[in-house]
């Protein structure tokens, strides 16, 4: 052991401590967690404004990211056990896995997933985590930090967050419906919102995780077989749970109306800064011409542009904006800054109240149901933008959001076997979660249908309840 290298650690609230050892590739990791790109995950939120909501949910994607770096080790080091009998494992491999576990969030922008719906509207390439991430893995400090490990290692790494689907076990680590990342936020959120319901039991679905053989083929016929993760018998009820508690967080956490509210607001406030700064209308925005935002709207396709921007980048610019000359600009930031957020109409539970009844459990009556409401629901949304697009000449008067999560996808839609859940019953027989779980089978996906109004907007309110009564009234008793 060279005699300037020591053990490092980092007391996390989750995994408790998180040890990097003297060897070559930990300590490659972590000089990565020393580079200006990692560190400036610091200044970015795990959850966005979950915190308007949630006052402790102010972890950010800094700690996340060196959480998945731990639970990644521990999948490696429990498929190292298991192989390494046939000397079948793939160090190489294992390493690149938890390296990609490390870096996988390196490129989110400020707010995240709230700065990529602005990207999606624009197109954007450097509003997206993804192409940012790819970046500077493959050119940045990171890799300068992972030059060590091989002259090709930092390619292999951002080659196995890009595929985004597990072509081997160990890409499973990274990504797959039982990966390193979901093991870790799913304990971090909750814990940091301090929300009771949606826990999992991770030490004992680790100690209960094996790796099986699956046959693989096409047409009933096996053409091979492929090693995946897999959950002994006694972690069934465990595995039930961990779908579960990931069915709970949407609506509970990260589709919370107060939060969605907050993230609507942001992207309009985005929008408007940088379609100011198109039209050339920088001094009427508050902001300096060598403000990081300005600068990203000036030139968005750059990368140094792209992560000079994050949270604290933004919150600072609010005091600015709420002064800006322009009204919808200065009116946005101080809804965000005072949290007086749109009010919020839930239209899909509106619509289930007007039709009069709970949705049906008889399947052919249930697929009717839920056709006529997809229809309301469209006839709706066309109406809310219509008039949204003819009355919000400044400032937008109505906020519309439309989602929907899987909460488990099943292997017909998922992205091979390597993505899925997979259970070992006593028999000794490995199946797919949803196969041998009712529960797990009977879950839909979340759903949510909402429009916002700003407080004190009486007309778009009312608006919204009459557009809902006439959309139910149109159609009709519910026949194609």
């Amino acid at each position: 052991m060279p005699e300037n290298l020591k053990p490092q650690r980092i007391r996390d609230p989750v995994h408790n401590l998180i040890e990097f050892n003297t060897g070559q590739f930990e300590h490659a990791l972590w000089k990565v967690i020393q580079t200006r790109p990692f560190q400036r995950l610091r200044h970015i939120k795990q959850l966005g404004f979950s915190e308007l909501v949630y006052p402790g949910a102010t972890h950010t994607r800094f700690a996340h990211s060196v959480g998945v770096f731990h639970v990644a080790r521990q999948l490696a080091a429990i498929i190292k056990r298991c192989v390494e009998r046939q000397g079948q494992f793939l160090e190489h491999q294992a390493h690149v896995a938890v390296a990609a576990a490390l870096v996988h969030d390196v490129g989110h922008g400020m707010f995240s997933h709230s700065f990529e719906e602005v990207g999606k509207t624009l197109k954007l390439k450097m509003a997206h985590h993804e192409q940012v991430s790819d970046a500077l893995i493959r050119d940045s400090e990171i890799s300068e930090a992972l030059a060590g490990l091989g002259k090709a290692f930092s390619s292999e790494v951002a080659d196995v967050i890009k595929q985004g689907s597990p072509a081997t076990l160990y890409d499973a680590i990274v990504s797959s419906q039982f990966d390193a990342d979901r093991l870790d936020y799913m304990q971090r959120d909750r814990l940091m919102c301090g929300v009771q319901s949606s826990g999992i039991d991770f030490t004992w679905l680790i100690s209960n995780l094996e790796i099986g053989s699956l046959n693989i083929g096409v047409d009933n016929e096996v053409i091979g077989k492929v090693d995946t993760f897999v959950l002994g018998s006694k972690a069934y009820l465990a595995a039930e749970s961990f779908v579960l508690s990931l069915f709970q967080l949407y609506p509970n956490v990260y589709f919370h109306k107060a939060t969605r509210g907050a993230e609507k607001l942001f992207s309009a406030l985005v929008l408007r800064l940088i379609e100011s700064v198109r039209d050339g209308a920088v001094e009427r925005i508050g902001l300096s011409r060598s403000h990081p935002i300005v600068r990203f709207a000036q030139d968005p396709d750059s990368l140094f542009n792209a992560i000079a921007l994050d949270d604290t980048v933004f919150n600072g610019a609010l005091p600015m904006l709420i002064d800006a000359e322009d009204a919808t600009v200065s009116q946005l930031a101080k809804m965000l800054w005072d949290r007086k957020l749109p009010k919020c109409c839930d239209v899909r539970q509106r619509i289930f109240v007007a039709i009069g009844h709970p949705r049906p459990l008889n399947l052919d009556d249930r697929r009717v149901f839920d056709q006529r409401v997809q229809r309301i629901e469209s006839r709706i949304e066309e109406c809310l933008q219509d008039w949204n697009g003819k009355n919000s000449r400044e400032s937008p008067r109505l906020f519309i959001d439309r989602a929907e999560r899987d909460p488990y996808k099943r292997s017909q839609e998922s992205k091979g076997p390597l993505n899925q859940i997979h259970i070992q019953t006593a028999a000794g027989k490995i199946s797919d979660m949803a196969e041998s779980s009712a529960v797990v089978a009977s879950l839909e996906k979340f759903k949510l249908f909402r429009v916002y109004a700003v407080e004190g907007d009486s007309e778009a309110r009312d608006l919204i309840s009459r557009i809902i009564a006439d959309a139910v009234e149109e159609d009709g008793n519910g026949k194609p």
